[in-house]
């Protein structure tokens, strides 16, 4: 959070801390017991349909398929990313330590606050010295000509009945002019409206008496509205959150298919991620930020200098970041692959399931699963290495990208026909063998963040 990178003040950083960290621990909120209820009431329902661990049940659809390869999954990754973060965590506290830092222990309330100030140091790079070259128009533009470049899409405003006056409505047409899509666009915030961004399909693709029925798409963003003397200048976070949402809408655009259930981003957990995740890579591209950042006034291009930090900065404390997604994936499966849920408390299981993946000190009483809402009551039982795995699936196949062009035709034509256009007609690990040549390769993470050469 903001406080734990910019507050000077340590007691109200470790207090912050604290609190976090023992969110619905005690008093009328206490979910200590509640999630071993939870879990355990997961697993009579896994027991009574023939599986011996609710893990069993929830994989057996999802890419995965089995426990066994999500725990070796998961171990694969954090075994060599334990000593890349142990390397992060040592470079943030020497330099702590070389800039005033004099306690006599580097708590885990110290590690962000630290590790901003280093990063601003060692890369020089920061939102407001990017944001200018960010105008949402230009990007809304760049966006619409990479799905251009790649997949032959047009984007044409259309003058439609919305929901909102902020909404904009956009006719998706292929590269011969026939309709794809309806595509709304909800980029500002409003007092009605939840924060954070997502894509969402208002009708999906499908087929019925013989007649094709094309789908209706949004996406919904809270990027900062223009004003009178501004445009709405959006972070590079921003632009990559943009880019994510849109390829999840390039995955309802291009679904073909029979049934709506089958089509689009109705995919395994486990492989959702791929077709937003991938787009991300772009945001990272010289090639691309060549096409269109320039600076809202002066109209010069983004110096090569501040692309070149951009690149720099990505890997920063990437392992630790990486570290600390695994440690909830391990805690996830540490509850869901019990056949009897143990005595110990839940602090005890979750402690037992991450004690070796650990960086900072850690302290009693402290716990994330009794707040875990993800894989409690969010649907990611079982599921949350979702997130990494289509990371070790986008990393796989933009590599491909990579090798042959970022605006190579052959590549995208591929991955338009035989992921973003299949949706569920087949296993999703048949659809990925079938664009890759291969099972998806963990090392291709691994070298993306620096890990491994």
């Amino acid at each position: 959070s903001a406080v734990m990178k910019y507050c000077d003040d340590r007691e109200i950083r470790k207090e912050i801390c604290l609190a976090r960290s023992t969110i619905a621990t005690s008093g009328e909120y206490n979910n200590l017991q509640n999630v071993k209820d939870i879990a355990e009431y997961r697993l009579k329902i896994a027991n009574v349909l023939g599986y011996e661990k609710y893990s069993d049940y929830a994989l057996e659809n999802r890419m995965a398929k089995k426990t066994e390869t999500v725990e070796a999954f998961l171990k694969n990754l954090a075994d060599p990313t334990l000593p890349a973060a142990k390397k992060e965590v040592k470079a943030v506290i020497d330099y702590a330590k070389a800039n005033g830092f004099n306690e006599t222990k580097f708590e885990l309330w110290d590690f962000s606050y630290w590790s901003e100030k280093y990063q601003t140091e060692k890369y020089a790079i920061n939102d407001n010295l990017l944001k200018p070259y960010l105008r949402l128009e230009d990007v809304i533009d760049a966006v619409f000509l990479l799905a251009n470049k790649l997949y032959g899409l047009t984007f044409e405003p259309i003058d439609l009945p919305v929901y909102h006056e902020d909404v904009k409505v956009y006719d998706v047409k292929d590269e011969n002019g026939a309709h794809k899509a309806l595509f709304y666009a909800d980029f500002f915030p409003r007092d009605s409206k939840r924060s954070g961004a997502w894509m969402t399909e208002f009708s999906g693709q499908y087929i019925k008496d013989g007649v094709e029925h094309r789908p209706v798409i949004s996406i919904v963003t809270n990027f900062t509205k223009p004003t009178a003397e501004e445009p709405s200048l959006i972070t590079h976070y921003e632009f990559t959150t943009f880019l994510h949402e849109f390829g999840h809408a390039l995955h309802g655009i291009l679904a073909e298919g029979t049934y709506s259930s089958l089509t689009g981003t109705n995919v395994a957990r486990d492989f959702v991620e791929l077709p937003s995740q991938i787009m991300e890579n772009w945001a990272y591209e010289p090639e691309y930020l060549n096409l269109f950042a320039k600076h809202y006034k002066s109209g010069e291009p983004m110096p090569a200098e501040y692309i070149e930090r951009i690149q720099k900065s990505k890997n920063y404390n990437a392992a630790y970041a990486q570290l600390g997604q695994l440690r909830y994936g391990l805690i996830d499966m540490a509850w869901y692959t019990y056949t009897q849920i143990p005595e110990d408390d839940a602090f005890t299981i979750e402690k037992n399931a991450i004690e070796k993946y650990q960086v900072l000190p850690s302290y009693p009483n402290t716990g994330i699963s009794p707040s875990f809402g993800h894989i409690f009551s969010g649907g990611y039982a079982a599921g949350y290495y979702s997130y990494k795995w289509a990371e070790v699936l986008e990393a796989d196949a933009f590599a491909l990208f990579a090798e042959k062009g970022i605006f190579n035709t052959e590549v995208s034509h591929r991955f338009r026909d035989e992921i973003l256009s299949r949706g569920s007609i087949e296993d999703a690990d048949v659809i990925y063998r079938k664009f890759r040549g291969h099972d998806p390769q963990p090392e291709a993470l691994l070298k993306k963040i620096g890990i491994i050469k």
